[in-house]
């Protein structure tokens, strides 16, 4: 009679499961929109001390874009710390700035200052889970 051996580990070739990739994926999601609050609070903490703060009502488009900014940076230092890809980091990073082609609309006065940022924090959340999805099975691990 043959026997077979049966390990406990499981392959670390093998793909995650579903489940656990799901999980993974919301984890990343998760450590993303902390790191930007962070980057946010640190960033533009800085920035108010040395006196390099845009007024929101006077110039949403520009302390949109300082903002982003700061959020990238953040998002950028913690995933680089989390040992991720150059690619990866950036295409995270430019997500934060695709909400600045609605800044035309804002200039237009079609949106309002308030409304524009509204838009901005939904549309950037979308586009960091495209991002996201988009290159799934990097951040799985």
């Amino acid at each position: 009679m043959a026997t077979t051996s049966r390990t406990l580990d499981p392959d670390p070739q093998a793909p995650a499961r579903p489940r656990t990739a799901w999980r993974r994926l919301t984890l990343h999601y998760v450590e993303m929109v902390l790191a930007m609050f962070a980057g946010m609070l640190v960033f533009g903490g800085l920035r108010a001390l040395a006196g390099l703060t845009v007024a929101f009502d006077a110039h949403p488009g520009a302390s949109y874009l300082l903002m982003a900014t700061d959020m990238a940076v953040g998002m950028a230092a913690w995933m680089r710390l989390r040992r991720h890809g150059w690619a990866c980091t950036l295409e995270m990073c430019a997500a934060m700035y695709v909400p600045a082609a609605l800044v035309p609309l804002v200039w237009a006065g079609v949106m309002s200052g308030m409304a524009f940022m509204t838009a901005a924090h939904v549309l950037m959340m979308v586009a960091m889970l495209a991002v996201l999805l988009r290159r799934r099975r990097e951040y799985c691990h």
